[in-house]
């Protein structure tokens, strides 16, 4: 396999990115993989010799998103040929692992298809799809198109990984976590991403440093269940053969550079003691939570499976600002699904009442085919599911507004990552992940920086950087 063009320039990749940070991460990895086959990285698919979509599945009609898309780069593909040159199209992530073979009968365009667990095989992938190219350049016929792998392999892809390339602004994901076993039955995760999979503590830490090294001062630690890690204790520890993620967040607190910690997504059953503690107990590990609960109603949390009730989840949120009195609380919220009455509704509206969250993602009910909640009688109507999500995102964003306003006057510390709109104008993230647009210099990007908050808005704040703070970072 080459890694120039016929016209000498390099390989160019292009990579869209669907759905959770997790596929953010792997959409880096994916990159990093196919960056010692000699791919640049293009800023559009029309610069690009291959296309990755990497799919999410969660949500109604993100299969059809991906064939929409695919049915505009199947259009670009034409072109390229009719031009003497070519186009790779390959599918990664959950629609892949889920629709794998679909994909390739509807769409004929696609050469690869990649599930989540097997993207570390991309450049033996890309090999055997230019292969059966150039097979049908020489006028023979092949069954079958394109290249599929959706397996779930025995060795863990993370062993085969390149080291990480390159930060973004001083932040960077970390993958620690896989998988789901607790088989919740709105959610497809179990049967597109696996059984739950935590990588060794030392391998973790190992990449945390070249992190580290590459730029990073905050990392944010990523898994379906992540606080679900029971990670391979290093053959240097003492005290049990496998680690919490309270003991890996204590470990890479020590490590020097970091300055912040963050994870997600949580499952309020695997929120121990420990964690809790450490909460309170380290500096690094920034005051911000995001906890699923999906529903304020006892009767369906249990049709969902959740394996938690109202009450548990309430004293998790107790014990947690009990060990942080600032913590900043987020979460995931599912209206309309299968029986839920007005009474299960109202018993959402007021846990969010109760518990004040200063910010939320919420959700219709969406049928995932396959999955338990799927086949419940007693499907909600769409202007029900509609009225009800009306409601509860109207107070939800009261909440974050008033948690936003709740700020003015404070000074902080925020990390800058980008420019505004405005020239001049750059916007960062406060310890609660608040975004927080400022006057300053793009030098500042990458840095934390003291900044005074000035107004509160529903989705941000307006700060201005405090001058000694400016001074020391630039």
């Amino acid at each position: 396999m080459t890694d120039v063009r016929t016209d000498g320039q390099r390989k160019r990749v292009f990579i869209r990115t669907y759905g959770c940070q997790m596929n953010v991460y792997d959409s880096d990895r994916m990159a990093d993989v196919l960056r010692p086959l000699g791919y640049a990285m293009a800023d559009t698919p029309e610069q690009a010799d291959l296309v990755v979509l990497n799919t999410c599945h969660i949500r109604e009609h993100a299969s059809e998103k991906v064939y929409s898309e695919l049915g505009r780069l199947r259009d670009t593909k034409r072109e390229r040929r009719a031009e003497g040159r070519d186009l790779t199209i390959a599918v990664a992530g959950c629609v892949a692992q889920a629709e794998g073979e679909e994909i390739v009968r509807r769409q004929p365009a696609v050469d690869i298809v990649v599930g989540p667990q097997a993207y570390h095989r991309l450049p033996e992938l890309l090999a055997e799809a230019e292969r059966k190219a150039a097979i049908r350049r020489a006028g023979k016929r092949l069954p079958g198109a394109g290249v599929l792998d959706t397996d779930f392999p025995a060795e863990s892809k993370f062993d085969h990984l390149p080291a990480p390339q390159g930060v973004r602004a001083g932040s960077a994901f970390l993958s620690i976590q896989e998988g789901c076993d607790k088989f919740c039955t709105f959610c497809v995760v179990p049967y597109t991403r696996g059984a739950e999979y935590s990588r060794p503590a030392s391998a973790v830490l190992s990449e945390a440093r070249q992190l580290v090294a590459a730029g990073a001062i905050e990392i944010t630690l990523l898994g379906q269940n992540v606080n679900a890690y029971h990670g391979e204790a290093p053959s240097s520890s003492t005290g049990g053969s496998t680690w919490s993620l309270a003991r890996l967040i204590h470990a890479l607190a020590e490590i020097d550079g970091v300055a912040r910690i963050r994870y997600t997504t949580s499952h309020p059953r695997d929120m121990d003691d420990d964690l809790i503690a450490a909460h309170g107990a380290v500096p690094q590990l920034m005051p911000y939570l995001h906890l699923p609960v999906q529903s304020g109603s006892d009767r369906i949390l249990e049709a969902m499976n959740r394996r938690h009730g109202r009450d548990l989840f309430l004293r998790l949120v107790d014990r947690l600002r009990h060990a942080r009195a600032d913590l900043a609380l987020s979460s995931d919220f599912i209206v309309g699904f299968p029986g839920e009455s007005d009474a299960d509704f109202d018993d959402t509206m007021r846990l969010v009442d109760q518990v004040g969250f200063a910010s939320a993602f919420s959700f219709k009910y969406s049928r995932r085919p396959g999955t338990p909640g799927s086949a419940m009688p007693d499907q909600v109507p769409e202007a029900v599911k509609s009225a009800r999500l009306a409601a509860l995102q109207a107070l939800l964003g009261r909440q974050a507004r008033d948690f936003n306003i709740s700020k003015v006057g404070a000074t902080v510390p925020v990390l800058f990552a980008e420019t505004g709109r405005k020239p001049g104008q750059i916007i960062g993230k406060t310890p609660w992940l608040q975004s927080v647009y400022a006057e300053g210099n793009e030098r500042l990007i990458g840095h934390i920086v003291e900044a005074r908050l000035i107004e509160g808005h529903a989705n941000s704040l307006a700060g201005e950087i405090v001058t000694r703070a400016y001074e020391a970072a630039a």
